[in-house]
């Protein structure tokens, strides 16, 4: 078990910052879930390696995320370290219709970006919260458009302590997932992005705005969708909405009257508050649909198998 000595020891040993028992409700959209380990932001690559060979002699696990946009923690927290890249990992690079960015960047602003430079193809993604790296890991996406898409290769700092780039022809990716491994930390991706006209880009950019904010309620507290869409069939939201599901809550947990697929924080809700809606999200949907709905937010903490039925 890591002490206070053995954290003091990792702080002096990196560039980054280290929190002790950080609450992960500070890092989260929902702002909910208990403290971590320790929260860690690295500086550079040394400082990963520093943060990874620290963990394997402690025998403690690394969790990689964003800025928690889609993340559920536990009320009890994470027994591990919880590195996050934002703070140093923020530089974003043209040239012609290229681009490459670190992965701590915000994917708004990557956005903001690309379109002042003229190049098109991630507009419509302009609202969606979150870093770059998690947006790769789950291969966001909005309005018929996927990351993946423009992607040609990422570097990854991988569980043999080095930087290898990594093409995008080698990397699966679906709806809503990707084949990263859990022990890969991103740390670049490339692009290659559609040249177009200035206007032609912000009309595609305001009609994505427009639409996600008269269709998301994104005055509250949210981890966006929760579940994944069917294969086949209606959109989660769709189903969820059919089954009268609108306004109900558990707790401080409640299902969106504007969006069914969006749990939201309505009321200082709890972690445990969110896990019983859920599952009582899906029994309903099992019963009349026999339709089993798959998580799309991320869950961190959780004792095995909370979310399997």
């Amino acid at each position: 078990m890591i002490n206070q000595m053995d954290l003091g020891q990792l702080k002096k040993m990196i560039e980054g910052k280290v929190l002790d028992n950080e609450l992960m409700s500070k890092h989260t959209s929902y702002g909910i879930g208990g403290p971590a380990l320790a929260f860690v932001e690295p500086k550079s690559i040394k400082d990963l390696q520093m943060i990874k060979s620290f963990a394997l002699r402690n025998e403690v696990k690394i969790y990689c995320i964003g800025s928690g946009s889609n993340l559920l923690v536990s009320d009890a927290g994470i027994n591990g370290l919880v590195i996050n890249l934002e703070k140093y990992f923020k530089k974003i690079l043209f040239n012609n219709n290229k681009c490459y960015a670190e992965t701590g960047v915000k994917l708004s602003k990557l956005v903001k970006e690309s379109i002042k430079h003229g190049l098109g193809g991630m507009e419509t993604m302009i609202g969606i919260p979150g870093t770059l790296g998690g947006a790769l890991v789950m291969n966001a996406g909005a309005f018929n458009q996927e990351i993946s898409r423009y992607l040609t290769a990422v570097e990854i700092f991988n569980g043999k302590d080095t930087v290898e780039r990594i093409s995008s022809n080698d990397i699966n990716f679906g709806y809503r997932t990707s084949s990263f491994k859990s022990t890969d930390i991103i740390i670049g991706a490339e692009f290659v992005l559609n040249p177009m006209d200035a206007e032609e880009i912000e009309k595609n950019r305001d009609i994505a705005n427009n639409r996600r904010k008269s269709t998301q309620p994104l005055k509250f507290r949210s981890a966006g969708s929760v579940f994944k869409n069917p294969k086949q069939g209606q959109p989660a939201g769709y189903l969820i909405d059919k089954a009268g599901l609108k306004g109900k809550s558990i707790g401080g947990a409640k299902v969106s009257e504007i969006h069914a697929n969006f749990i939201v924080n309505d009321a200082d809700a709890t972690a445990g508050d969110m896990v019983k809606l859920i599952e009582y999200i899906r029994k309903t949907i099992m019963e009349k649909h026999s339709i089993f709905l798959e998580l799309e937010i991320k869950t961190l903490g959780f004792a095995e198998g909370t979310f399997d039925a």
